[in-house]
């Protein structure tokens, strides 16, 4: 018999009488047909990445308007001592939000987050020099990197599981239309005929601050996760929400229905020891692929793509100002890679997707890392190789971020998502723009090719493991991939 999230007792339990649940919800969830309010989560939740990727796009662009700056003057190590600033806030904003997401829900951290990252963000456009840019993209990182933990973990959780693995890619990957429409921004910002560019680059902040503001209308449509409600002991609030998702999707249950019963011991929080250990010991494996997709990905990624105006610059004489024209091929790959080959990763599987994204994004580095260093390829061919390169390499990174936020339990999902992240990004993607920066700073193409095989090497290490040890999660419930720590039998 389903409860529909009501909550039983359970007749032989001895612990003081100990609340249980016995639940279809996740099941409910599950079998929804795509809808309006699907919909409206991608368009809700992918907003952000837009916003990032206008950002950031931002950032990078306007790098030689920094280094030009009568105020700044910014030299390339501390661009990219910026660029690794901001990657340290992340790390740190995902890890600590990251928990409070666990514990506090999904819905509420969005708005503490989307604050900290707008109020930052529009403080970078009044920086009066060096270091005050440098704080103030440390806290932009830190709003940053507590949504990749609320996001990742709601999409999974409200999302059906047919389409869990293309709906997440696509997401994750729509930072690339942020990017574009950045390249685009920058190209008019940085025109010294339309705005001074010490101007321009501080209006480019104040315009990523300002839209920010429409993510906070659109978030209040997204209810919280019933997955958690329930975990946390609110099965009468997950049974409303998921009527009233059914009732806006239209879908009317057949007579008859029987669907899997999910049974619970809520609790208000779990102990970090416990996560910890179910992190690092009974999913041990898990973790070792997580981490390996995690900080190959982050040290290809912010290594090519936070210095990748420097090289335009400093190799191929490309003035700042026409940055953006090269950013919006580079953009066009890397959203289209998620968008066309995502829906691969239900259907094929997330083992053998992984590992081809992984494997072919290390090995198209190696051949347009080479090309450059012979310098065989003028600045718009290198840049038609990197859309190739990343319309690969998007879908492998967008697959990290999928991985670890399904592949560990409902009450850790937030924090896992965190922990992988900040670990990864810690390592390469804060050591990736400052080697770079380092490297393109000697004016050697052959030094910068040498990181580029670094890159390589560590995406072609990680395709390894996800050979041999990713979860094959495909279309499966998020229950039975990764058991809730709180289930009971």
């Amino acid at each position: 018999m389903s409860h529909r999230g009501k909550p039983v007792q359970h007749a032989a339990s001895r612990e003081a009488d100990q609340l249980i649940v016995e639940t279809d919800i996740p099941a409910r969830l599950d079998r929804l047909p795509w809808s309006r309010f699907h919909t409206l989560v991608v368009v809700a939740l992918g907003i952000t990445w837009i916003l990032d990727g206008l950002e950031v796009t931002l950032a990078g662009s306007v790098s030689g308007a920094l280094k030009d700056s009568p105020v700044l003057r910014f030299t390339n190590t501390e661009i990219g001592l910026a660029g690794a600033a901001y990657i340290a806030g992340a790390v740190l904003g995902a890890v600590f939000f990251g928990w409070l997401t666990d514990r506090l829900g999904r819905k509420k951290l969005f708005t503490i987050t989307v604050l900290v990252y707008l109020s930052a963000t529009a403080a970078t456009a009044l920086s009066w020099n060096v270091w005050s840019f440098i704080l103030f993209r440390f806290l932009t990182g830190m709003g940053i990197g507590g949504e990749y933990a609320a996001i990742n973990s709601t999409i999974q959780e409200l999302v059906p599981a047919r389409v869990r693995g293309w709906t997440d890619l696509v997401i994750n990957g729509s930072f690339w239309v942020g990017a574009a429409l950045g390249a685009l921004g920058a190209i008019v910002l940085l025109d010294p005929a339309v705005i001074d560019p010490e101007k321009g680059w501080r209006l480019a902040f104040f315009i990523g601050a300002a839209l920010g503001l429409v993510i906070l209308i659109l978030r209040q449509w997204i209810p919280e996760s019933p997955r958690w409600l329930i975990s946390h002991g609110h099965p009468e609030r997950a049974a409303a929400i998921i009527a009233d998702i059914e009732r806006r999707a239209g879908f009317v249950p057949p007579p008859g229905e029987t669907l899997a019963l999910t049974r619970l011991r809520p609790r208000r929080a779990t102990p970090l020891a416990e996560v910890f250990r179910a992190l690092f010991v009974v999913h041990r494996e898990r973790a070792l692929v997580g981490l390996a997709l995690m900080l190959s990905q982050a040290f290809f990624y912010n290594a090519i793509f936070f210095t990748y105006a420097l090289i335009l610059t400093d190799f191929y004489n490309v003035p700042s100002q026409n940055i953006g024209w090269f950013i919006l091929p580079f953009a066009a790959g890397n959203f289209l890679g998620p968008l066309l080959i995502g829906r691969l990763f239900d259907t094929l599987g997330r083992r053998v997707m992984i590992a081809t994204t992984y494997a072919l994004s290390g090995v198209l580095l190696t051949v347009t890392g080479y090309l450059f260093w012979k310098d065989w390829v003028t600045a718009s061919q290198l840049t038609l190789c990197w859309s190739v390169v990343f319309f690969f390499a998007s879908a492998a990174a967008s697959s990290a971020y999928l991985t670890v936020s399904e592949t560990f339990p409902v009450e850790m999902r937030a924090l896992a998502i965190a922990v992988f992240y900040a670990i990864g990004t810690g390592a390469g993607g804060i050591a990736g723009p400052w080697l770079f920066g380092i490297l393109i700073d000697t004016g050697s193409r052959g030094s910068v090719f040498g990181g580029y095989l670094l890159g390589a090497a560590l995406m072609l290490a990680a395709a390894a493991i996800a050979a041999r040890f990713a979860i094959r999660a495909e279309r499966k419930p998020l229950e039975s991939v990764a058991r809730p720590l709180n289930a009971v039998d």
